[in-house]
């Protein structure tokens, strides 16, 4: 089978190209790639070529093709896989299988598998970690963002306490206490607040800060005030571009402090302001990854000895962290379709990646099979005034609070351009 595929040809070289996919074989499984979500670690990968961790050093003589938050439909299956698949189930993967040790991974590493292709044969490691994950539903971008869902439930899950004499950690984030989420309103910091407003373990206090004033209203007009109040849950949004802000944030805990903090961008002074508003036994997760491998920033270590603080980081999630995702989801009690702020085409992805951090916005996704320029959802009622399609987008889009839905994915699927 042909299909076309960004593939890594080595160091900011992306490149659109056409491939022939391996006949289906007994231990093969074969899809058809609705969607995938550009993730910042793509754009890492192409930055760094070879010398990526994920990426083989010959990528320049077997380019390997892109992309590991994808979602799509099952089209054929191996003999040996079809007591689990069957043709036309719908599936998401988990990229990040660790089979025995490897750091290999869909949308790294491999020349017949990534998210940014039509089609793909999913590597006999991912079937054998059980990785390739049933997903039932019909809205297909809630497949894509189940993976960088998982990663936020991971951090929660990270997070860890102890008690005095004890040596045993309790994992997971303080029931009913006090969390500050920083730099937290950009596509995964939208995650983690709907998280932590719907999951099963709650704070009771819930900071989320940015200084950009238009990200936070934007943020509050989704996950509302009132809303969190109905789960528990008292929210506070906070511009930090202001005097005293570390006391400021402080003096919402009444001074105590908070039990579990994660940051969200490699920012210095924000690492450090995490560390200053821990309280006793609070626990900081440096979410972000920084593309510096000598990034650093100071530390409060009396604490560490004395009030019993802790740090932990966390890069992704594991494979029960996005079966929860999924669940979640499809219950509809998480909805991240606040996360994506772009949709675009095969034909947009080279560029998007190479320069996504150029691009403002959150998640910029990607339907595979379609023609289509990288487009916000914000632009849409401009472009609606030229030509239909958007038009009809931008009415689906407000009725829905100006976020992507199921109702417009349906609908570019059935009346966009297809490559």
């Amino acid at each position: 089978m042909n299909t076309k595929a960004v593939r890594l040809h080595g160091k900011n070289d992306l490149r659109l190209d056409e491939i022939t996919l391996p006949e289906v074989g007994p231990d093969d499984v074969q899809v058809k790639i609705i969607c995938d979500s550009v993730c910042m670690s793509t754009y890492k990968a192409a930055l760094e070529g070879e010398e990526h961790k994920r990426v083989p050093n010959d990528v320049a003589e077997n380019p390997t093709i892109m992309g590991h938050e994808f979602c799509g439909d099952i089209i054929a299956v191996g003999e040996n896989w079809k007591h689990k698949y069957k043709v036309g189930d719908k599936f998401s993967i988990q990229p990040a299988h660790f089979y025995k040790g490897s750091q290999m991974a869909p949308g790294y590493s491999y020349q017949n598998c990534g998210g940014s292709a039509q089609y793909g044969n999913i590597p006999i490691e991912t079937l054998l970690a059980d990785c390739l994950l049933p997903y039932n539903s019909d809205t297909y971008f809630y497949g894509s963002v189940a993976e960088p869902m998982s990663c936020i439930i991971g951090t929660f899950h990270a997070m860890y306490h102890t008690k005095a004499g004890s040596y045993v950690h309790d994992m997971g984030i303080v029931e009913g206490g006090k969390m500050a989420l920083l730099a937290s309103v950009g596509p995964m910091g939208l995650g983690a607040i709907d998280y932590a407003l719907h999951c099963d373990r709650r704070p009771s206090l819930l900071v989320v800060t940015d200084i950009d004033d238009a990200r936070l209203e934007r943020a509050a007009s989704i996950y509302t005030v009132e809303e969190a109040k109905r789960c528990g849950v008292e929210l506070h949004y906070v511009n930090t571009r202001m005097e005293n802000a570390t006391q400021y944030l402080r003096d919402l805990t009444g001074g105590t402090g908070y039990d579990d903090v994660i940051c969200f961008a490699p920012v210095k002074p924000v690492v450090e302001q995490a560390d200053d508003i821990l309280g006793f036994d609070g626990c900081l997760n440096f979410f972000a990854g920084p593309t510096d491998s000598q990034f650093k920033a100071n530390f409060n270590w009396y604490n560490v000895h004395y009030l019993y603080t802790h740090v932990v980081g966390t890069s992704g999630g594991n494979t029960e962290d996005m079966r929860e995702a999924i669940e979640m989801m499809t219950a509809g009690k998480i909805n991240p379709a606040a996360m994506i702020t772009h949709i675009g085409g095969l034909n947009s992805v080279v560029d998007t990646v190479l320069n996504l951090p150029k691009i403002p916005g959150g998640k910029k996704l990607i339907y595979n099979l379609l023609d289509l320029p990288l487009t916000a959802i914000a632009d849409f009622e401009e472009l609606g005034k030229t030509d239909a399609m958007f038009a009809d987008l931008d009415r689906i889009c407000k009725a829905h609070n100006n976020l992507w839905n199921a109702e417009a994915e349906a609908y570019l699927l059935a009346n966009a351009k297809a490559n």
